[in-house]
């Protein structure tokens, strides 16, 4: 079995050398992987739920290779339609670059209502957009110069180097509960990540008989 921790990269705890002690410690005890949150614009929404400051997941993740050699470094999760594919892509890869291949890709599509009209991101098409952008950054991380057409975004020979050190790429965990989610995950990831599923619910509802 392998164990990972949700390491809180927001609130009045949190700090650099906080927050690089508590990743250490992870690792000194034995702990596999180690995962911090993302959101783009701190709404009220989502201040409600996490409280600010609150530490950009790539830029921490970066600064958390640095100061460890073995634990995995992972979101939980990436909002995908808040950023162009290609740069997430782009963020992604060099995070496995830096790390020596620790990076894992959790991602989801996202709830506060208040942080998606804030980036200009429609709520509403937030699922479908999340299938495109995610089979872009597929494409991005494994061909060199890549092209790609889809419902919300195309480009055509993008030089993406440098890919991702794990081949063909970081593994992507896909977070949320709902049959959507779980239908992205079997189209488009490697895992299932979910978060608040109870016993009863993957007994009696949630996995097939």
């Amino acid at each position: 079995m392998r164990i990972g921790v949700n390491l809180l990269n927001f609130g009045p705890g949190a700090s650099p050398d906080s927050l690089a002690g508590w990743t250490q410690l992870a690792e000194t005890l034995g702990y596999h992987l180690v995962m911090i949150s993302d959101h783009v614009a701190i709404t009220p929404d989502v201040v409600a739920r996490y409280p600010a400051p609150y530490y950009d997941p790539f830029v921490t993740l970066g600064w958390l290779a640095r100061a460890t050699t073995r634990v995995e470094l992972g979101t939980t999760v990436v909002i995908l339609p808040y950023r162009h594919p290609l740069h997430t892509a782009r963020l992604t890869a060099n995070l496995d670059q830096l790390s020596g291949g620790r990076f894992i890709f959790g991602v989801g599509v996202g709830w506060a209502k208040q942080e998606f009209a804030t980036l200009g991101v429609p709520f509403e098409r937030r699922g479908a957009m999340s299938n495109d952008y995610l089979a872009a950054i597929k494409t991005a991380w494994t061909s060199d110069p890549a092209s790609y057409t889809g419902p919300f975004v195309s480009f055509r020979d993008v030089s993406t180097g440098p890919r991702p050190l794990r081949s063909p790429h970081p593994p992507i965990w896909v977070g949320g509960a709902s049959d959507a989610a779980m239908r992205r995950a079997v189209r488009l990831g490697d895992a299932w990540h979910p978060i608040r599923v109870r016993v009863p619910w993957l007994r009696d509802t949630g996995l097939p008989k």
